[in-house]
Parts: structure tokens; sequence; C-alpha cells
């Protein structure tokens, strides 16, 4: 379902499709880092706690930073053996309510407690708690902040999308 164009999601989709562009590089990433802990444990019998935890964040930094740009490409998870079969008006109506509904209110609660969680983290200088472990865990925990950040303007221009295609679209859009 192709929707219209809006002033807010021509400003900040742009800069969305950047950031899912460049995050896209972390998987390279975490492979070779993934690889070179393979090699450390089983060919040299050098097991590091550091590759464990990196692993670990380059895992969430991907995976938080790309909840936008999925949502951006309407690539993310829902039941489209069902959602595929409704008119494009009915999808539009059902991302709308989710979004209002659901997207939204979640984002803000992860927003709302997440930057407590993130300062408390950077005030007491937070480190792993595993031996050897990575300091700054506050950098980390930072990622879920900003990751739902994204992922709220993401919805707030797709939210906007369907406004408009509801709206303020000719008749004749319904077809399918």
């Amino acid at each position: 379902m192709e929707l219209p164009e809006t002033p807010f999601s021509r400003l900040v989709e742009p800069v969305l499709e950047r950031i899912g562009n460049a995050v896209s590089w972390i998987w390279v990433v975490l492979f070779v880092v993934i690889v070179c802990n393979v090699v450390l444990r089983y060919a040299l019998s050098e097991g590091r706690i550091e590759f464990e935890e990196i692993q670990w964040h380059l895992y969430s930094v991907g995976f938080m930073l790309g909840l936008g740009y999925a949502l951006l490409h309407d690539a993310h998870v829902r039941v489209d053996v069902l959602h595929e079969r409704f008119r494009p008006t009915t999808r539009a109506w059902i991302d709308l309510y989710g979004i209002i509904l659901f997207l939204l209110p979640f984002t803000a609660l992860m927003l709302i407690y997440g930057v407590p969680f993130v300062v408390d983290s950077f005030v007491t200088g937070e480190v792993s708690s595993s031996p050897g472990g990575l300091p700054y865990r506050w950098a980390i925990k930072s990622v879920l902040v900003v990751g739902f950040a994204l992922l709220g303007i993401a919805a707030l221009s797709r939210l906007t999308r369907l406004w408009k295609f509801l709206f303020f679209s000719p008749r004749g859009t319904d077809a399918g």
C-alpha cells in the first residue's frame, strides 16, 4: 500500500533511511566479532568476556536502531496472512489504530522510564558485573532510549501519512 507523503514524512524519513543504512553495517561488524571470538575460544583456547559482551551490545544496537527503519519500510512483524487480504483502506485503519492505541503509548512509556534508567546508570558509573566486562554501561542503555525515540519519530511519520491517505486522498485510491 503506497501512502502519500506529508511535509513531516519528507523531513524525517530521509534521516531515518540514512540511520537505517548506516546501522546495517553493524551486522557485518557483529559477524567479524563473532568469528574472532570463536577462533579465540576454540583455536587458541582464549575466551574473552569483552567479546561476548560486545556481541550483545552490537546486536542490541542493530536491533534497537533498526526498529524505526523497519517501520519506515513497513517491514515489521504483523499477521500478514490476514493483513494482506484487506482492502488498502481497511489496512490503513488497522495501522492507524495500532499506532495510536499501542505503538505510541508503548514508545512513550519506554522513553519516560528509559531516560531515568540511563541517567541512573551514568550517575552511578555502572559497569559490567562480569570480571573483565565492558565499562560505561550507560552507553548501551542509552541505545534503548535512542531506538525508541527513532521508532516514535517513524510512527509519527507513518501516522501523518495514514491520516492523509484516509482523510485527504481522492476516493479512487481504495482499489485492491
